[in-house]
């Protein structure tokens, strides 16, 4: 700390590069393999197909796009 003034390195900035890497970004993080898809219409389950996002399937009984459920 250059001048102890708790800046850090010189013209990094008040505490720069402490946890701000995966911090706000839980929502992006994928669900894993397993689980099903659920239309949110009429409740319709189907088993989640690896690598093949939920909102990209529709539902067979209603045509709605599916979300993901547990």
């Amino acid at each position: 700390m250059p001048g102890k003034d708790g800046t850090g390195p010189l013209g990094q900035g008040p505490v720069a590069g402490r946890g701000a890497g995966r911090r706000g970004q839980r929502g992006a993080i994928g669900a894993g393999p397993a689980g099903y898809c659920v239309c949110p219409q009429c409740g319709e389950k189907t088993k989640h197909t690896a690598g093949i996002p939920c909102t990209s399937i529709r539902c067979p009984k209603c045509g709605t796009a599916m979300i993901r459920g547990s």
